[in-house]
């Protein structure tokens, strides 16, 4: 390929990176209010957390990109750039994923975790905060990790709006070289290569949580020692209630 292909390419490669970080960071959030509201004691709050997941699981990805670039603008009187309209239809999908995986941990954390909270006297703001998510945590990133590589794979969608991703710009070489075996082999090893790395920061971001609750992801080695009470955020906070 010439330079100029080439350098077209890198541009596809630079929007679906943006794209990708934008549409983690909503999905991300979402996952989080969503899946906590799952598990919160009033019926209502759950209700309308779970009807969000169930809208958003079971409609397509790509007729949510089509929906929100050519439908909801115009209702509202103005239009979305395709980089917000991928990153909101993308990210409010992938979300209601998400949130299953933040209830699914909470809900496994030890009943007896959650008594002691309450013995302590904590709010359910302190037990959310000090007792759940920090042992819910280290157990949502596997899943998560398979979760932000579907993500990456869904970036492809958003070249149905004429957006410059790897997908598009990788089209457009096609068109210009009249070669799609190669050009859609270099494709792939580049979606693969990114998919590699966010693989081994994910691995990594799990080996440190694991580590700080004294605990190594499977086949990790050596176990490490549990941390002393009073060195823990639950443990400081019990103490200076005494």
């Amino acid at each position: 390929m010439t330079s100029g292909l080439w350098e077209l390419v890198l541009k596809g490669i630079w929007v679906t990176v943006q794209l990708l970080v934008f549409s983690a960071a909503l999905a991300a959030a979402v996952s989080f209010v969503v899946g906590i509201a799952r598990t919160h004691r009033l019926w209502i709050v759950r209700f309308l957390a779970g009807f969000y997941t169930e809208v958003f699981r079971g409609t397509s990805a790509l007729i949510m990109i089509f929906w929100v670039f050519f439908v909801l603008p115009p209702a509202f009187g103005w239009q979305l750039v395709p980089m917000w309209a991928g990153t909101l239809a993308l990210g409010l999908t992938y979300g209601a994923y998400g949130s299953e995986i933040v209830r699914g941990a909470l809900n496994s954390v030890d009943p007896a975790q959650r008594e002691g909270g309450i013995a302590l006297s904590f709010t359910p703001w302190q037990r959310l905060r000090l007792i759940l998510l920090p042992q819910a945590v280290p157990e949502m990133i596997p899943p998560f990790s398979n979760l932000l590589i579907e993500l990456l794979k869904g970036t492809a969608l958003v070249s149905v709006m004429g957006m410059g991703d790897l997908a598009f710009s990788g089209n457009l070489v096609r068109l210009a070289l009249q070669e799609s075996a190669e050009i859609y082999t270099y494709i792939l090893l580049i979606y693969f290569v990114i998919a590699f790395l966010l693989t081994r920061v994910m691995r990594g971001l799990e080996k440190k949580l694991k580590a700080g609750l004294g605990r190594v992801p499977e086949g990790g080695g050596k176990k490490l020692p549990a941390p002393r009470p009073e060195t823990t955020a639950v443990g400081a906070e019990a103490a200076g209630g005494r």
